[in-house]
C-alpha cells in the first residue's frame, strides 16, 4: 500500500452528477535550460543527463495507478507541458505516446501537443516528434526582438525563433501556436505591434498573447524590473487585438487567439470544467466520479527526484459542494464566448437556482450577459474578470 497517499477529508456528496463530462490528459515534463526570472511553474533547471527514459517509466507506472479512475473513458487530448518538453528527444516522447495509447483509448481525431522553446529546437526533433504523434505544437516565442528577449532572461534569439518556426512547419505541423508577451521591461507600442505582426507573417493557427506580470517567489518578484505604464499596456492591448482580429485570428478566451477551427481542444476541456489527469512532477488532476457524487483534485510531488521514487504518491482534495460554483466561473468565464448555461449543472451536479442570487447581481452590474440561457461574460465583465469572479465565491458579501 502506498502509504504516502493521502486521502480525501470528507465533505458533502453531490448528488446531482449525472455523467463524467470529457477527459484530457496533462504530462508535465519539469526540465528546463535556466529557469525565467519570471517563471512560476514547476521547472528545475536541467543538472547533468536527463533521465528521460526512467521518467517516462514513471510516467506510465503513474497512469498506471490511475487508471481505476477513469475505467471505461477515452481520451479526448493530451498536452505535454514543462518546463521544456523539447528537451526530450523523440524516441522518448515516442515510447511515452505508445505507452499512453497502450493504457487508455484515444478518440480518432485525438489532439496531442507539445511545448517548445526555441533555444531546445535541436535540429530534426521536429519532424521526430510529428512521426511520433504530435500533432499540435506550441511554440514559446514570447517575443521576436532580441534585446526584450535578454531582458526576461530567454536562452534563444529572435534567429532561434524564425529557425523553430521554419523547422515546424517543414515537419508537416499544421497546427502552430506561437506564444507571445506583451508588457515587457523596455517594450513600447511599435514593438509590441511589431511582434504581433512578426507572428502573424509566420502564418501560425493560434496565438496565446497575454501581459507580463509579477508573480510571487520569482526572481522578478524580489528584483523587479521597469515594467511599461499601465496606460501604455492598456493600449498596446487594445491595438494588439484589433490587429489579430483584422488577421482572421478571433479572441475565443482571455489570452487565446485563433485561425477558423484552430481553437486548442485541451485548454478548451478546462475552461469548460472537463476532467483530465496529470501526469508528471507537481502535476493536477480533477476527476469527476458519479458513482461516488465527488469532484477530486490530484496533486503529485513537485521535485522530479521525488517523483522518480514514488510517482504514486498523490495528495486528493474533494471540492466541496459550496466551492463549485466559483469553481466552475473561474473556467468557463474566461471564455469569450462563454458556455450553455446547462453545462452548469452538467459539470457541477448543482442546480442553476444554486446561483441565480449571484447570476442576477453580475448580471445587474453588466459584467454578465442578459441572456439567461448563456454564462458569458460582457466586454465589461472581461475587462473587470477578477470583479465579476468574486461575485461566485461563497464567502462574498452580496452588498459590496
Amino acid at each position: 500500500m502506498n502509504t504516502s497517499q493521502q486521502s480525501a477529508p470528507d465533505h458533502p456528496t453531490v448528488p446531482g452528477l449525472r455523467q463524467p463530462p470529457p477527459l484530457s490528459l496533462y504530462v508535465h515534463v519539469p526540465w528546463c535550460v535556466r529557469k525565467c526570472p519570471y517563471c512560476d511553474f514547476n521547472s528545475h533547471e536541467q543538472r547533468g543527463d536527463l533521465p528521460e527514459h526512467a521518467y517516462v517509466d514513471a510516467l506510465l507506472q503513474d497512469l498506471e495507478e490511475q487508471l481505476p479512475r477513469v475505467w471505461g473513458r477515452r481520451l479526448e487530448s493530451i498536452f505535454i507541458g514543462g518546463g521544456t518538453p523539447s528537451l526530450f528527444s523523440p524516441e522518448a516522447i515516442d515510447e511515452l505516446l505508445s505507452g499512453l495509447r497502450a493504457r487508455l483509448p484515444w478518440r480518432p481525431d485525438l489532439e496531442v501537443t507539445l511545448e517548445a522553446n526555441p533555444g531546445t529546437a535541436e535540429r530534426g526533433y521536429f519532424r521526430g516528434y510529428r512521426e511520433a504523434g504530435i500533432n499540435r505544437l506550441s511554440l514559446g516565442i514570447q517575443s521576436f526582438d532580441p534585446e526584450l528577449l535578454r531582458a526576461i532572461g530567454r536562452i534563444h534569439d529572435d534567429s532561434d525563433c524564425h529557425a523553430a518556426i521554419e523547422q515546424a512547419h517543414g515537419a508537416g505541423f499544421d497546427e502552430i501556436n506561437l506564444d507571445l508577451m506583451f508588457g515587457l521591461p523596455g517594450q513600447s507600442m511599435a514593438l509590441g505591434i511589431a511582434d504581433l505582426k512578426t507572428a502573424i507573417a509566420a502564418e501560425p493557427s493560434h496565438v496565446s498573447w497575454y501581459q507580463l506580470t509579477l508573480e510571487p517567489n520569482t526572481l522578478f518578484a524580489s528584483r523587479p524590473p521597469a515594467l511599461p505604464a499601465d496606460d501604455l499596456t492598456d493600449a498596446l492591448f487594445a491595438q494588439g487585438q484589433s490587429v489579430l482580429e483584422h488577421a482572421g485570428y478571433t479572441r475565443y478566451e482571455v489570452s487565446a487567439y485563433a485561425g477558423a477551427g484552430s481553437e486548442c481542444r485541451h485548454n478548451r476541456n478546462y475552461w469548460e470544467f472537463g476532467d483530465y489527469l496529470g501526469l508528471g512532477a507537481g502535476a493536477h488532476g480533477k476527476i469527476t466520479d458519479p458513482g461516488g457524487q465527488t469532484v477530486t483534485r490530484l496533486l503529485k510531488p513537485r521535485h522530479p527526484l521525488a517523483y522518480l521514487r514514488e510517482p504514486r504518491a498523490v495528495a486528493l482534495t474533494r471540492i466541496a459542494p459550496e466551492s463549485l460554483p466559483f469553481e466552475f466561473m473561474l473556467n468557463a468565464l474566461r471564455l469569450t464566448g462563454g458556455v450553455r448555461a446547462d453545462l452548469f449543472p452538467e459539470r457541477t451536479g448543482l442546480s442553476l437556482g444554486k446561483i441565480q442570487p449571484m447570476l442576477a447581481r453580475a448580471r445587474a452590474r453588466g459584467l454578465l450577459d442578459a441572456d439567461p440561457e448563456i454564462l458569458r461574460p460582457t466586454k465589461q465583465g472581461l475587462r473587470f474578470l477578477n470583479d465579476l469572479l468574486e461575485m461566485f465565491l461563497n464567502d462574498h458579501d452580496p452588498a459590496h
